[in-house]
């Protein structure tokens, strides 16, 4: 297959974009968080193919994007307070980095869901996506758009290093602004629980719903709560996520970062740390000192790091306070990967 790249400002890209995606194909778009790939999120083998592509574990299912609150009427069941809790955070946060985890319904294909009884839905806060969606008429089931296990894409070139040929266009919109994965936040059984940390705290969902948040749901957790073999209630919950191909990463303090930096080995940092370490030639990933900075620029280090063709490649841990939780969660997994 020949993946086309689009532009989001042409008009007539735009448009091409939304008849290949009402025929059932797929295409990459920009998010405010990261590029997704985009299928029509009613039709189940259209969302198959997404499967497909990024070689998706099955269980594993998919967010679904739509324009509004309204626009996901029909998707979702929800009892008085999932209804009450749902339109509260949707005036306070959507558009934006959120995805609320609700009961769904039979509208909903099994794929979307990967054969569970819940639907997560998500109102994107970028204008291409929000163009894409209006021009489509229906809702979008995309997840991230790179290969299974990769880092997320954040730019329409990162999408082509591991899609390129498995999807039939990318619509580049740049790089996208905050450059981590929404907030996942769990509606079910009346009681909201963060299922993945995101750029919205736990505080800040707090104070809109008026009550205590549970704390984010462990890998383990996740498993036991569902059950072994069961779907994942949200994606993001299991198997290897946001690791560069062929790089071992493993986390390192100063002292262990200044040992691999005299033994001329690879190293993602951020810049206060890099500073401290001094010029070199080896490959050494600058990261920026702030949260919002270091998410922007997270994934481009992880793919720079493919690029610099190193096996190995030393990380500094991230500072163990709320405005990181996120952001220490992707690092975490990549690591782990």
């Amino acid at each position: 297959m020949r993946t086309d790249r689009l532009a989001a400002a042409v008009d007539q890209d735009l448009e091409r974009a939304a008849r290949l995606l009402r025929g059932g194909e797929l295409v990459a778009f920009p998010t405010e968080t990261v590029y997704g790939l985009g299928a029509d999120g009613l039709s189940g083998s259209a969302v198959a193919r997404i499967f497909k592509a990024k070689g998706r574990p099955q269980d594993n299912p998919v967010i679904l994007h739509v324009a509004s609150l309204a626009a996901a009427d029909g998707l979702y069941a929800a009892s008085p307070w999932q209804a009450q809790a749902l339109a509260r955070l949707a005036e306070a946060f959507w558009p934006g980095p959120l995805t609320l985890v609700v009961p769904k319904t039979a509208l909903v294909p099994s794929r979307v869901s990967a054969g569970g009884s819940s639907v997560a839905l998500r109102v994107p806060q970028h204008p291409v996506a929000l163009a894409l969606l209006d021009a489509v008429g229906r809702p979008l089931a995309a997840p991230s758009a790179n290969r299974s296990g990769r880092p997320s894409p954040t730019t329409a070139d990162h999408v082509l290093r591991t899609l390129d040929g498995r999807i039939a266009a990318v619509l580049d919109g740049g790089p996208t602004p905050l450059g981590y994965e929404s907030t996942v936040l769990s509606l079910l059984n009346d009681q909201p629980a963060l299922l993945r940390p995101g750029a919205l705290s736990r505080a800040a969902l707090e104070a809109v719903l008026g009550q205590p948040v549970l704390p984010r749901v462990t890998e383990a957790g996740a498993k036991a709560a569902t059950g072994e073999g069961a779907p994942a209630l949200a994606p993001g919950l299991r198997h290897r996520h946001y690791a560069p191909d062929a790089v071992t990463l493993r986390f390192a303090d100063l002292a262990g970062l200044q040992q691999a930096w005299a033994g001329g080995e690879a190293i993602l940092c951020r810049s206060e740390t890099a500073r401290r370490l001094g010029p070199r030639r080896a490959p050494l990933i600058v990261l920026p000192d702030t949260p919002e900075g270091f998410g922007r620029a997270l994934y481009d280090g992880l793919y720079a790091l493919e690029a610099a063709d190193v096996p190995l490649a030393w990380v500094e841990p991230l500072p163990e306070d709320g405005p990181w939780d996120a952001l220490r969660d992707r690092l975490q997994r990549a690591v782990a990967g």
